[in-house]
């Protein structure tokens, strides 16, 4: 069964750390979409870039749709596992999945230097979603008040 996904993330990367680099670290992905390098990798949608890492910036930009099929997952968590020690900090990978009857799926997945990065960069994640809900309904001061209790609580729990 193939399935089209949406990839989108800009992943600052540590200065010093080349094109090759990233792209073996990309191993598992480039293998899977049959691919030599982060160039070749051609998005569904003529208006998204694909891969791109801009040398300047240091930033992998990733902005993809493709039809996949059941080893993707597989293939794009070992990429971000490997690509993990060449980032300069933690960030959320949006995955998207859309499902032949009209459905979405989305999901994020996170790459970072290390355990504790991609931890923090989960709970800012979390503590941002939980704010926007709640100024939805409530004042500054008290969505500030509940995301400080949650903060707090979800701390105790690890």
């Amino acid at each position: 069964m193939r399935l089209e996904v949406h990839l989108h993330a800009d992943i600052p990367i540590l200065e010093g750390v080349s094109r090759r680099q990233i792209e073996q670290a990309f191993t598992p992905l480039l293998e899977y979409l049959d691919a030599d390098g982060l160039g070749d990798v051609k998005s569904l949608e003529q208006d998204e870039p694909g891969f791109k890492f801009d040398e300047k910036e240091l930033i992998l930009y990733i902005c993809w749709t493709g039809e996949v099929g059941r080893s993707f997952h597989g293939a794009l968590e070992a990429a971000l596992e490997s690509l993990g020690p060449y980032c300069y900090e933690a960030v959320e990978v949006d995955v998207t999945v859309y499902h032949e009857n009209g459905e979405q799926e989305s999901k994020l997945l996170f790459v970072g230097p290390t355990a504790q990065a991609i931890h923090e960069a989960q709970r800012r994640c979390m503590m941002e979603d939980v704010a926007a809900i709640l100024a939805r309904q409530f004042e500054k001061e008290k969505v500030a008040e509940v995301t400080a209790l949650v903060n707090a609580s979800r701390k105790n729990l690890h």
